[in-house]
């Protein structure tokens, strides 16, 4: 099936032999006004940001589902995890419990508890304090000049 375009380039006489049939650009730039031009070039750049959004949503959305389930798997292997310590600690104060009263098993098993914790976060604390934060944004909002700053008197 041909276009408008194509069967009024067909329809047009040819100057010469070797003159090819004008191209639909060319038919366009002969035949529509700017006006009419620009209309339809906004209304394309329209479809296309809008079908742009579209696929970007959709794509969006797909990884939304994809994290989300990711997380929930994350979530529960927390939990298995955080009773897998719970019943190994109880395990290791039973046994200590064999030796000595169960009362001072449960307070070294504590303790050894306390004593991960303080390293883990000491550890933590260490590899935050190494965060520069933003330092080109910083250096970008220090290189604008003054006179783009409010004085203090106009705040």
């Amino acid at each position: 099936m041909s276009t408008p375009y194509e069967s009024i380039r067909d329809a047009t006489p040819h100057a010469g032999a070797h003159t090819p049939p004008p191209t639909q650009a060319e038919f366009r730039a002969e035949h529509e006004s700017l006006g009419e031009m620009f209309k339809s070039l906004s209304s394309r750049l329209s479809t296309l940001v809008s079908q742009e959004i579209a696929l970007a949503k959709a794509e969006a959305t797909e990884s939304a589902k994809k994290a989300g389930t990711g997380a929930g798997l994350l979530a529960g292997a927390a939990v298995g995890g955080f009773f897998l310590l719970m019943f190994l600690s109880l395990a290791l104060m039973w046994a200590l419990g064999s030796a000595m009263h169960l009362g001072w098993a449960a307070l070294i098993v504590a303790v050894l508890w306390g004593v991960c914790a303080a390293v883990l976060a000491l550890m933590g604390k260490k590899h935050l304090e190494k965060i520069k934060g933003l330092p080109q944004t910083q250096e970008t909002l220090q290189e604008i000049p003054e006179t783009l700053n409010p004085a203090k008197e106009t705040r």
